[in-house]
């Protein structure tokens, strides 16, 4: 299915969700519900709320009616605008690199001193971008790199989708393991009360053991493709100054963008306006005539438009189980499930939990404001530690989110891949189902611990 019609689907689904379950909501206080505090709404089921040409009142839910859901799109598109833009402006920005040359003088550099062994290339690449997934938090930053891996599997003759598995295993991987991820951590270890990247110890282990486990396997399947290296000219043409400025400027501003990332609490409507800055700064080192690079923005642009409304209709999902106030009735009568059972238990239950609703809610610091208030004191009478529910929260956010047809950012990724989701699925879901399973073996090894200390 196309994956424009396959989120149409996933919208069509919530929607009629919005019928089916009851409409309730948790007190909050800032973010954070506030646990016990759950209340049915009453929903009004008549035939002007059906349509959705009924006024909102106050106090009362309705069904997504057909207006709603149509308007649902535009306004998810302008919620997700800071992301949308930004991601259009990565493309215009590597319209401008490639037009100068330089990508493809340092791919060919690249390739030829490596003698095009992927298998060498794989393993490095993906172990720099776990790090940065782990230890920095980024991920939205990756689409800056996804096009050199584009652009690098054709060099070497590799199907595009290893070159969006590189990426995505990776970063997915970091993410689940978190190990100081400033995104995810502070928010979850700030609501279960324990010390900011505290624990670090097993979340170490957690990526080493994943990542380990991501690089075999990617590994396995590219050979089982039958992949063979390609013959090259190993003497590559020399690079001219121009174009080792143009890389340089590339180099300095990927460090740039990470540093004010984390420094300067940059978003993506900065991150959108440094990449416009990066694009004018290549096309002057460069030598690209303005003219031309403004035709080579452009064209790169053109390129984005369909992840960019991936992402916003992504964000009309969460819009239209927002509407319908379902989202909390959903974390309410899955919480129900874990009272009364053993440790581990609980804490596989909390995992697969916070997996679910990564389909609902795809933002990870959404999700621990939403959930981890009513699973924390649930896991606290269940015998776990705050750091062990955190563990499971970031073990079933991140392995969900490798997988989930409405994480916008992993669509528009497979879409500049050119690689269709169902292919995709089809790829990374053994992967995703053994890094379950080893998932649960953490988790019982960090119960355990936690019962011996």
């Amino acid at each position: 299915m196309h994956p424009l019609l396959m989120l149409l689907s996933v919208l069509l689904a919530a929607a009629l969700l919005t019928y089916l379950l009851d409409s309730g909501t948790f007190q909050r206080e800032g973010p954070q519900i506030v646990p016990g505090s759950y209340q049915p709404v009453p929903k009004a089921m008549d035939w002007a709320h059906v349509l959705g040409t009924a006024p909102a009142v106050e106090g009362t839910a309705s069904p997504a009616g057909i207006t709603t859901v149509l308007n649902a799109i535009p306004k998810g598109l302008a919620r997700s605008a800071p992301l949308i833009f930004m991601v259009m402006f990565v493309g215009g920005m590597f319209g401008v690199f490639k037009r100068t040359g330089a990508l493809d003088a340092g791919l060919d550099h690249l390739v030829h001193h490596t003698r095009g062994n992927v298998y060498l290339l794989a393993p490095v690449l993906m172990l720099v971008l776990a790090a940065g997934s782990s230890f920095m938090g980024l991920i939205s930053e990756y689409l800056v790199v996804l096009p050199v891996l584009l652009s690098m599997a054709d060099r070497l003759r590799l199907d595009r989708l290893f070159a969006v598995a590189m990426l995505l295993i990776a970063a997915k991987i970091g993410y689940v393991a978190s190990v100081s991820n400033p995104v995810a951590l502070p928010i979850a270890q700030g609501i279960v009360g324990e010390p900011i990247f505290s624990g670090f110890a097993m979340r170490l282990a957690v990526l080493v053991v994943f990542i380990s486990v991501g690089i075999g396997y990617l590994l396995y399947r590219i050979r089982r493709s039958g992949f063979t290296r390609a013959q090259f000219d190993y003497t590559a043409q020399p690079m001219s100054r121009r174009k080792r400025a143009v890389l340089l400027v590339i180099g300095v501003s990927v460090g740039l963008m990470i540093y004010a990332g984390q420094a300067w609490d940059w978003h993506h409507t900065e991150l959108g306006a440094f990449y416009i800055a990066v694009a004018v700064l290549i096309a002057a080192v460069g030598g690209v005539a303005a003219g031309e690079a403004a035709d080579a923005f452009i064209d790169g642009m053109k390129g984005m438009v369909l992840p960019g409304v991936l992402i916003g209709l992504a964000g009309a999902i969460q819009m239209v189980l927002q509407h319908g106030m379902i989202l909390d009735t959903v974390v309410n009568g899955m919480t129900r499930a874990i009272d009364g059972h053993s440790p581990w238990m609980s804490a596989v239950m909390i995992m697969h939990i916070e997996a679910a609703l990564d389909v609902l809610i795809s933002s990870t610091s959404a999700k621990a404001a939403i959930s981890l208030p009513i699973l924390w004191p649930i896991g606290q009478l269940s015998g776990l530690t705050g750091n062990t529910v955190v563990l499971a929260f970031l073990l079933g956010n991140g392995l969900m989110s490798m997988v989930s047809p409405t994480s916008g950012l992993m669509l528009a990724m497979l879409a500049m891949a050119k690689t269709p989701y169902g292919r995709w699925l089809r790829f990374v879901l053994p992967l995703t189902l053994s890094l379950a399973v080893l998932a649960i073996d953490f988790l019982f090894v960090a119960t355990a611990l936690q019962a011996a200390s």
